[in-house]
């Protein structure tokens, strides 16, 4: 059972690091702004969105990931769903984000702790790294409904009041896979992944037969920039180290390279433009060409779109109709979770193959691996 107010109060206060955690989180309000785009894809996300609360729908709280609003990825997804929440629903929301990469369960969980507090409802943790807090504070408060976005259950009894939002990574990533394979020219291509951990393996499988069922022949160069998968600051807010990374594999030959490995791929992009004409990079997550500067566009051959907005959209909504989402949603292609962008126009001379190779999907003829 949810400890009472006084018992809580007094547990929270006599941490000292609890001053330094709220210091740190950004807090910020939001409601409807029929100024801010809204694209569905995760791009051109508004790092304002949590503004003036006018709505009269759920109160919505959101824990960001590492990076935070900003991203041009992960986070912005999530974002633009909560976006088409205040639209549809009349929601608003509060936002906080992590004060360091390196923080601890403990410092998630008061996060979550605080926006559970307040009366949020629903508290959307926007990545894994929220798991293990999730299963502690939605214990806690039971009547609140929590949702992370690729989330686990660390326990063996799962909490009724949690929904576990996953994608078929491997699916989308088939698809840019086959893309990258029909445009390469040097017959080698590559793959930036953030942290060698199970979830960013399904990125790299999914590449990989994608890549392999054009042309068996062709070279795959994997490179990780942590081989820690709880490693989110090299994993994800290295740009730097994406960049060397790409420089790498650009060195060795290829001439496409697909990162998953959120602001890292910042770099990525800056080491392909930089090769110049024939080099492309393929974006992660949201739509990024659209984020893209001017510069690199020429050089996004596409994104794998893995539709956070969606899943952050249905589990607002779920809670709005009175039916949350709990336990394990899996969004696949069948269900607009995950697929590709064609911004640039780089794709549509090889769109028949990529759907096609979509709709073997869908109907079960192609199984995608989700491990390399």
């Amino acid at each position: 059972m949810r400890p009472n107010i006084k018992e809580g109060i007094l547990r929270r206060l006599s941490k000292i690091a609890v001053v330094a955690l709220i210091a740190s989180m950004t807090l910020t309000g939001c409601g409807k702004d029929d100024n801010k785009a809204s694209t569905g894809d995760g791009a051109n996300a508004s790092k304002d969105v949590c503004q003036s609360a006018t709505g009269t729908g759920p109160k919505v709280g959101l824990a960001f990931d590492v990076g935070g609003a900003g991203d041009r990825s992960f986070n912005d997804s999530a974002i633009v769903g909560m976006q088409k929440a205040a639209d549809d629903l009349g929601a608003t929301c509060i936002s906080a984000t992590p004060g360091s990469a390196t923080e601890s369960d403990e410092d998630r969980a008061e996060r979550l702790r605080t926006l559970a507090d307040q009366g949020y409802n629903p508290v959307i943790g926007i990545g894994f790294i929220y798991s293990v807090a999730m299963n502690t504070v939605a214990a806690e408060f039971p009547e609140t409904n929590f949702a992370v976005i690729d989330g686990f259950d660390p326990d063996t009894k799962p909490n009724a009041n949690v929904a576990y939002l996953g994608f078929a990574e491997q699916q989308g990533s088939y698809l840019v896979g086959v893309a990258a394979a029909l445009k390469t020219k040097s017959k080698t291509v590559g793959f930036v992944g953030g942290t060698r951990g199970d979830l960013i393996k399904k990125f790299e499988a999914g590449y990989t037969a994608g890549v392999k069922s054009v042309d068996k022949n062709i070279k795959v160069l994997v490179t990780y920039l942590t081989e820690d998968p709880n490693d989110g600051a090299t994993g994800f807010q290295n740009p730097s180290g994406g960049k060397v990374a790409a420089e790498g594999q650009l060195d060795k030959g290829a001439d496409v390279i697909y990162h998953a490995s959120g602001k890292s791929g910042n770099g990525v992009f800056e080491a392909v433009t930089a090769a110049g004409d024939g080099k492309f990079a393929i974006g992660v997550d949201s739509d990024q060409y659209l984020t893209a500067s001017a510069d690199e566009q020429p050089h996004i051959l596409t994104s794998m779109l893995k539709r956070v907005d969606v899943a952050t959209f249905n589990m607002i909504k779920s809670v709005a109709d009175g039916s949350p989402l709990t336990s394990y949603t899996t969004y696949d292609l069948a269900q607009d979770g995950v697929g590709y962008a064609t911004s640039g126009g780089f794709v549509d001379d090889i769109s028949a193959q990529l759907d096609e190779a979509a709709a073997k999907i869908k109907s079960g003829e192609i199984k995608v691996p989700d491990k390399p």
